[in-house]
């Protein structure tokens, strides 16, 4: 019998765990590091209970969306859904618990595979040795997982009572009255719909032009204008230079003089990689000019025997990355066949209302002419179960290759984007064409059938650009 590999991962986001179920799955001895518990920060702290809040935020603005399908509240003013409230001390349990939950979850499937898990800070002694509370673990591969942290201003420290980082959100007794949230990319643009859904008066500080500046151009102005409509007060152009307490309050003192005032401000500016002070450097794993770990297509690191997943890579900051990341390593530390990670094939989202999906190339890098394709958008307003649901904002753009029409990515915006980026993601990976699309059967109606219905239009060369 061969001698067992033995692997140790520093912490157990997605990038940490996946690897340490495909180690467990392979043979190997697997020893998971994680202060915070199984899931991490991912599961704990960050895109599980935002995602559990938005889903909340959602179910409500359907209420509030209601009468415009014929359904009325005789609870609210002129039978509108005026009578629903959000009780926030709920939310917040809600959110916490079922957090609590997938950790759990995540616990039970390792200890299942006979991976050991131990709840401590970590430090990388060498590239065969993790220093895990008074342990010392020796390794064959070291995966480091440590993820990254919410960004902090200068000038605008959260203090957890009025200033916020995401993190801090869920220990609120109440709905934040007035809000505003400081940074437009996904992030604040997520907790902003939400919050303004839940019953905040939302101001949105976006530094750019836009709300969203690296999404989809197309797709961001949909979304600025439903928040918008909504009631939303989206300052453009507007970097906060400063966020300080007010006596009831904040105030956010912008760089061209501009203040805005509320009860609360929610900083979203970016994440810092959690990869100093652990060892890294001192034993050969090169970090960039961020303190992102230099990793290449399978994962590894500038030392030997030593990889890294997830967020502290600052590869397309995703948890399906993270996890892909992680098992990709494991892959080849046992030698096992093994494809480079290809993030052409990425699906991400965006869990704003409506939501917005995206994989393979991008409208921009089209324009830019990195790329040469053949582009359609199909409002949504145009599918017949969209129209029955009352959902007027959105669209579904696909993109394709001009002389063999291989489908090279797409867009949708729409509830439940999440869900119907699938079959673009399939059509980009397996490199369908636009007519094998075109000839899949969809269910009538449905909003997947806006799918093969813009493929379609870019059957025939004339629809190029509609």
């Amino acid at each position: 019998m061969g001698r067992v590999t033995k692997i140790v991962i520093i912490g157990g986001g997605p990038g940490g765990y996946e690897a340490a179920l495909v180690g467990a799955q392979l043979g190997a001895q697997v020893t998971v590091v994680e202060r915070e518990g199984p899931g991490g920060a991912c599961v704990l702290t960050d895109c599980v209970p935002s995602k559990t809040l938005i889903a909340t935020s959602v179910r409500k603005q359907a209420l509030l969306d209601a009468p415009s399908l014929g359904v009325h509240f005789t609870g609210g003013p002129d039978g509108d859904a005026g009578g629903v409230i959000a009780d926030m001390p709920l939310v917040n349990r809600r959110v916490k618990e079922l957090a609590q939950a997938q950790s759990a979850d995540i616990a039970a499937r390792l200890a299942a595979e006979g991976v050991e898990v131990i709840r401590e800070s970590a430090r990388l002694v060498d590239p065969q040795r993790v220093r895990a509370g008074d342990r010392t673990i020796r390794a064959d591969v070291v995966i480091v997982a440590t993820g990254a942290h919410p960004r902090v201003l200068p000038g605008a420290e959260p203090d957890g009572e009025r200033i916020l980082s995401w993190r801090q959100l869920y220990d609120l007794k109440e709905i934040p009255e007035q809000l505003i949230v400081v940074g437009s990319g996904v992030t604040g643009a997520e907790f902003a719909g939400a919050y303004q859904s839940l019953g905040s008066e939302v101001t949105l500080v976006s530094s750019r032009d836009r709300m969203m500046p690296n999404e989809d151009a197309d797709a961001a102005e949909v979304l600025e204008d439903v928040y918008r409509r909504r009631g939303m007060n989206v300052l453009g152009r507007s970097r906060a230079s400063s966020v300080k307490r007010t006596e009831h309050g904040v105030v956010v003192t912008l760089e061209d003089g501009r203040t805005a005032e509320g009860t609360h401000c929610l900083m979203t500016v970016g994440m810092v990689p959690n990869t100093r002070g652990i060892g890294l450097e001192d034993n050969g794993v090169r970090l960039d000019r961020n303190g992102f770990i230099e990793v290449d297509k399978v994962s590894r690191t500038s030392a030997p025997g030593v990889y890294a997943a997830g967020d502290c890579t600052g590869v397309q900051m995703l948890a399906s990355v993270a996890a892909m990341q992680g098992r990709i390593a494991v892959w080849h530390a046992l030698g096992e066949a093994v494809q480079p990670i290809r993030l052409a094939t990425v699906a991400s989202n965006i869990f704003t209302d409506p939501e917005i999906a995206a994989v393979g190339v991008s409208q921009k890098a089209i324009e830019n002419g990195e790329i040469e394709a053949n582009v359609v958008k199909l409002p949504l307003a145009t599918n017949a179960r969209a129209k029955m649901q009352g959902f007027n904002d959105g669209f579904v753009k696909l993109f394709c290759r001009p002389n063999t029409g291989i489908v090279l990515g797409g867009v949708v915006v729409a509830p439940r984007a999440s869900e119907l980026i699938l079959a673009l993601s399939v059509a980009v990976q397996h490199r369908l064409t636009v007519d094998q699309l075109a000839h899949t059967f969809a269910v009538y109606p449905s909003l997947s059938g806006s799918i093969p219905e813009a493929a379609r239009r870019l059957m025939s060369p004339q629809t190029a650009d509609i």
